[in-house]
């Protein structure tokens, strides 16, 4: 698990691959949640902060503003049905 400094942007993304091409799902989703339990939910073409950056390759970037583990998801629907979990830890100040 990749742990990161507390106010720190962090990226987080998928890549969505049907035999090994890069294929766009017809929707994509992206949920995450912070350690104090509140769920973001973004779609694709609805949300500006879920960006395409190519054939199905997609980012969110995420203000860490919250120290302890944050836990997201993507999702892919209609033409490719697919999904991918992961998780990321950030680690409170020291200092300030």
């Amino acid at each position: 698990m990749n742990a990161y400094a507390k106010d720190n942007q962090i990226r987080i993304s998928v890549d969505f691959t049907l035999s090994g091409v890069d294929t766009d799902p017809t929707t994509v989703k992206c949920f995450y949640k912070n350690p104090s339990g509140v769920l973001t939910t973004l779609t694709y073409g609805v949300d500006g902060t879920l960006i395409k950056d190519a054939p199905g390759k997609y980012h969110v970037d995420i203000l860490a503003s919250v120290a302890g583990g944050w836990f997201y998801r993507f999702e892919g629907s209609g033409s490719l049905i697919a999904a991918s979990e992961d998780q990321f830890y950030v680690i409170p100040s020291q200092v300030v």
